[in-house]
């Protein structure tokens, strides 16, 4: 089956930099939008960032300027480089992949920022 496999997350203090990963396996991964996602406690999933297909950028406005999203579409990998992390990044990261009705999520990686 599908399979999304997150890793890099872990404890920074603010102001740090954390670069997340995310494998894709049994998918057409370069046909996929690729996404992060995050949810902190008591709150609900909210976008981070997306990379198309074509290799199309969006990011959310509490990100933008601090995270960047890209794929290595040889390696079946998607990034989110975080650098400036702020408390209240802290949350459980999630990778999505997307391809019309097809949507498959990771399990999530844990990111906490505090000093």
């Amino acid at each position: 089956q599908v399979q999304l496999v997150e890793s890099g997350g872990g404890l920074v203090q603010p102001g740090g930099s954390l670069r997340l990963s995310c494998a894709a396996s049994r998918i057409n991964f370069s046909a996929y939008t690729m996404g992060w996602y995050r949810q902190a406690p008591g709150k609900q999933r909210e976008l981070v960032a997306t990379i198309t297909a074509e290799g199309s950028t969006n990011y959310a406005d509490s990100v933008k300027g601090r995270f960047t999203i890209s794929r290595d579409n040889a390696k079946n990998t998607v990034y989110l480089q975080m650098n400036s992390l702020k408390p209240e990044d802290t949350a459980l990261y999630y990778c999505r992949a997307n391809y019309y009705v097809a949507v498959y999520w990771g399990q999530g990686t844990q990111v906490t920022v505090s000093s």
